[in-house]
């Protein structure tokens, strides 16, 4: 009995550490209001709880950032800039990504947007 006991415990231990996440994880921010399509020409910028950037999982420094969005946005005039940021980061991260998109638009004469995402908030 031990040592069935013992079998499941390692194939459930070898099991789990397969299965990995494929997103960054996040707990957004919540609101009442309708969800709205996203262009398709979208950049997902995400800011998570250890306030560190990242777009489409590579981590950027604050420095970095600048460069990836500029990457990210090269040859498109009015693209989406979609803000992922876990709940519990202060709103000078999230201002930070808005005053880069706004200077890459001041400079370019480009119109790129940017977009907080939110959850859906729960009924009680």
């Amino acid at each position: 009995m031990s040592d069935l006991v013992f079998l499941l415990l390692i194939f459930f231990m070898l099991t789990s550490s397969v299965v990995s996440p494929n997103a960054i994880k996040l707990l957004l921010p919540s609101s009442t209001t309708e969800r709205v399509p996203v262009n398709k020409k979208a950049v997902n910028v995400y800011i998570d709880e250890n306030l560190q950037y990242s777009i489409d999982k590579v981590v950027l420094d604050a420095a970095g950032l600048r460069t990836g969005i500029i990457k990210e946005l090269e040859g498109q005039t009015d693209a989406s800039v979609v803000l992922r940021s876990d709940a519990s980061v202060p709103i000078q991260f999230a201002v930070n990504v808005i005053d880069i998109v706004n200077s890459i638009n001041k400079e370019k004469g480009t119109k790129h947007k940017v977009v907080l995402a939110t959850r859906p908030e729960k009924n009680s």
